[in-house]
């Protein structure tokens, strides 16, 4: 990634015949009711996001937007086209090209068209102006929190229940909450691949010269934030120097969001009420994590001011025992030769919550999807996700259960290690301006790096991220939400 239940059966798409284009000069009737509102153009979508992105504070650029969605064909006669597009690069990318000529060696038939496009909001302004033209890949990745300001049924299709169970996939693979965070009324918009929550990474020398280590060689259970203070403090005496570095600060710094998200998860708080429409923030609550976040600095425990790339250096030159981040570095270390180890965050302020998305894959909407080219990107989707023993390399958790007790998964160390944490991921709650390289994560990470290099107290970044959620819920979804 980098800078980076159960439910019931779902319904089979209308077919193309009955569901007239949004563009076609038509009323557009969605598969279920009558949607009032105008049909979402390419036109209407771009200045929809442009106009959100003015509104909350001129955030910058929603991203360069390119014309023409669709890749040219290259596929041979005879073989189905199937064009997919994602945002992965670094370590994330080159896994995902390894499982994409996988795939094409064994299915011959179908002539697959990979495009890795930037990370961030280039990638979903992208995606959502491909979707409103009707002209989209027939198969995409996305962030499962930002399905909210995806218009499911409008930028994007339905997945077809049935094609997928003919592969082996089915509801009751995948956790039953992250599985249900992909459907909207009634139909499943979403299939996810992994959960990516934030993690502790460990330098296993300098925890060994802390007393920080068990008998196995791994960090010894850790309950509760004042032993995690602890460990900190008796690392700093091992070494002279912080204990513990994440990103605190920089330009579209997230990495302060992930921590009080983790944190304030961790007390039973939610940002937003349930359907994402209302401030539910706590004070209490929210207090109790941001007062935490600030004295891990105030006391020196953790580096104040580092940027990502700076934050990764630091743990990086062997002096520093912990890391708070996502898990997709694992390869960054790994490669560096660092003696390091991961686990979960501890539970420091009530339960093991922690701040997670999920990568998943998507339909995106065509006028036309139909056919053999659909019933390509229900294989390729099934396919991937019982192949995502090697998509956890990168450190992902996969989100395909049955992978999780794959012996060839539970041989990967240190990344089966905090396999658990799948059951107690935090997702952002469904709204527009939520989820990964969104917004929220942009507005709320500004305000609470403050906290953590001591430009703001732990009461105005709290008053400032109230006030900065009211405004982003005030903004119109500039996509019109779902159907």
């Amino acid at each position: 990634m980098g800078r980076p239940g159960r439910s019931a059966p779902g319904e089979r798409p209308a077919p193309a015949s009955e569901r007239p284009a949004p563009d076609g000069g038509r009323e557009y009737r969605p598969d279920r009711g009558q949607d009032p509102r105008p049909p979402l153009t390419r036109r209407r979508a771009l200045a929809g996001l442009g106009g959100a992105v003015a509104t909350v504070g001129g955030l910058g650029a929603a991203g360069a937007v390119t014309t023409g969605c669709a890749a040219p064909s290259g596929v041979a006669e005879g073989r189905t086209r199937l064009r997919y597009w994602h945002l992965f690069g670094g370590g994330d990318g080159v896994t995902m090209t390894g499982m994409v000529d996988a795939f094409a060696a064994a299915h011959p038939d179908i002539g697959l068209e990979a495009a890795q496009l930037q990370w961030g909001s280039p990638y979903y302004t992208k995606l959502g102006m491909a979707g409103a033209g009707g002209r989209a890949p027939e198969v995409a990745v996305s962030h499962l929190a930002r399905l909210a300001g995806f218009a499911p049924g409008r930028l994007l299709d339905p997945f077809d229940l049935d094609l997928l169970s003919g592969h082996g996939v089915r509801a009751d693979r995948f956790p039953p909450e992250i599985w249900r965070r992909g459907r909207f009324n009634g139909r499943q918009y979403a299939i996810p691949l992994d959960t990516h929550p934030m993690v502790l990474y460990y330098n296993t020398d300098v925890c060994a010269r802390a007393g920080l280590l068990g008998d196995d060689g791994g960090l010894r259970p850790i309950a509760g934030s004042a032993q995690f203070t602890a460990a900190l403090r008796a690392a700093k005496k091992a070494t002279g120097v912080p204990a513990l570095t994440t990103e605190t600060l920089g330009p579209d710094a997230a990495t302060p969001w992930r921590l009080f998200a983790t944190l304030y998860a961790q007390t039973g708080g939610a940002v937003l009420s349930a359907d994402g429409k209302r401030l539910a923030l706590d004070d209490t609550r929210a207090l109790r994590a941001l007062d935490y976040m600030a004295m891990l600095t105030d006391e020196g425990l953790m580096a104040r001011r580092t940027d990502y790339a700076g934050a990764i250096g630091v743990f990086n030159d062997g002096k520093t025992a912990f890391h708070l981040n996502g898990e997709w570095e694992v390869t960054t270390f790994t490669l560096s030769g660092l003696p390091f180890s991961m686990t979960r965050v501890p539970a420091l302020l009530g339960s093991a919550a922690a701040q997670a998305d999920c990568h998943s894959f998507v339909l995106p909407h065509q006028q036309d999807r139909s056919g053999a080219g659909n019933e390509a990107a229900h294989t390729f989707v099934a396919w991937m996700v019982k192949h995502s023993v090697d998509w956890a390399r990168g450190g992902h958790v996969p989100a395909y259960l049955p992978t999780l007790d794959d012996p060839a998964y539970l041989r990967l160390t240190p990344q089966s290690a905090y396999r658990s944490v799948i059951n107690d991921v935090a997702l952002d709650q469904p709204a527009w301006f939520a989820g990964s390289a969104s917004l929220m994560w942009i507005e709320l990470g500004a305000v609470f790096s403050g906290v953590l290099t001591g430009s703001r107290t732990p009461r105005d970044a709290l008053r400032e991220a109230k006030a900065r959620l009211r405004k982003l819920l005030d903004t119109p979804d500039p996509l019109g939400g779902a159907v």
